[in-house]
């Protein structure tokens, strides 16, 4: 399958995860209430949206730490004379791993958001827990450490003259989680965190 094509897989779950978890949320999302009924309050669709989120997350850094591996070992897989080119960022041996431990980034962003989808999927499953409160603030927490690795992972990309679209998915994915558990932290600490779906013709 060509790269760019594949890239789709998780490019698309992840703006629409980002399209949910955002305010106007609920304009977008009125036609599918009655396909997907817990789209009808906002924490549902904010947890619809992280879920959407991580899960693309967790692939797409699966699909980079595949790209890391497969290019040490001399193959290729979407290098480009054009400034897209993952091979080029993520094979690159001075800047492929972290600068303390010497994992591969890939790995990391598997594990990051491993723990973000267990955050999201255990909260939304039991969301009036007393641990909920707790786990909606980690995942925040999360999420804004990462801010800083992006900013370090870009200006490698800056010094490498190329960007990795793989790479790039996931630094978006990391955002729009950091939004959607900002959100929810925010909201269940609300009444509205127990807001129930309106009747029709009420």
């Amino acid at each position: 399958m060509d790269p760019n094509l594949q890239l789709m897989l998780y490019v698309i779950p992840t703006v629409v995860g980002f399209l949910l978890v955002l305010p106007f949320s609920k304009a977008l999302t009125g036609p599918l209430v009655g396909t997907f009924p817990s789209l009808a309050t906002e924490r549902g669709r904010l947890f619809g949206g992280l879920k959407l989120i991580t899960l693309s997350g967790f692939a797409v850094s699966v699909q980079t730490l595949w790209i890391s591996s497969k290019v040490s070992e001399g193959g290729n897989y979407c290098s480009s004379t054009s400034v897209f080119s993952c091979d080029d960022v993520i094979g690159n041996s001075m800047y492929n791993t972290d600068p303390v431990f010497g994992l591969p980034w890939g790995g990391i962003g598997m594990m990051v958001f491993a723990l973000l989808l267990y955050f999201t999927l255990t909260t939304s499953a039991e969301p009036n827990e007393l641990w909920v409160s707790n786990y909606l603030k980690m995942g925040t927490l999360v999420t804004v450490l990462g801010i800083p690795v992006i900013l370090l992972l870009i200006s490698y990309e800056y010094k490498i003259e190329k960007i990795c679209q793989y790479c790039t998915t996931a630094h978006v994915a990391n955002i729009a989680a950091l939004v959607g558990f900002f959100r929810l932290m925010r909201m269940s600490e609300t009444p509205e965190w127990n807001e129930k779906p309106e009747k029709k013709g009420a």
